[in-house]
């Protein structure tokens, strides 16, 4: 049973199936921000749960074969080191595993946060789309219009 899943699940479908998977809880976020299904499926546990499993998945593969955990390590020795590490296509699925689950968790923040304001949807759009894209600024983006509502500027919350 395991040798189907091992054999079905390589790193190249595990890539698709995040890329692809991914994209219905953002649209949830973006559409149906205020919903019970935007509450229990997004803002929740869940996809965190559902994240958690695939990056141990990823692990145990790369752990059955021989991966070097500890060259992981080598990307805070420069950018260059990075790079390396980056291609090869096991760290790199990691790492994408990684950026995909923290984006979600900002964007089902954003929306709870929004939410919690009453800034209306089509204010957090934008942001949410810029936080699955690049993470910082949309993030950035949100805090600037939630001054607005929030009728303070907080650097922390």
């Amino acid at each position: 049973m395991i040798e189907q899943i091992y054999t079905y699940f390589t790193i190249e479908n595990v890539f698709l199936w995040l890329n692809l998977g991914v994209l219905p809880f953002w649209i949830v976020l973006m559409f149906f921000p205020q919903s019970k299904i935007c509450k229990i499926l997004i803002a929740s546990i869940f996809p965190i749960f559902i994240f958690s499993i695939i990056y141990l998945y990823l692990i145990y593969i790369l752990f059955s074969n021989d991966y070097n955990f500890l060259e992981n390590f080598n990307l805070y020795l420069g950018i260059d080191h990075l790079l390396n590490l980056l291609s090869n296509s096991s760290f790199t699925i990691l790492f994408w595993t990684h950026f995909l689950s923290i984006n979600l968790f900002c964007g089902g923040w954003v929306v709870k946060d929004s939410v919690k304001y009453d800034i209306p949807k089509f204010l957090i759009i934008f942001s949410l789309i810029l936080i699955y894209l690049i993470g910082p600024i949309g993030l950035f983006l949100y805090w600037v219009i939630k001054i607005f509502f929030a009728k303070k500027i907080s650097l922390y919350d």
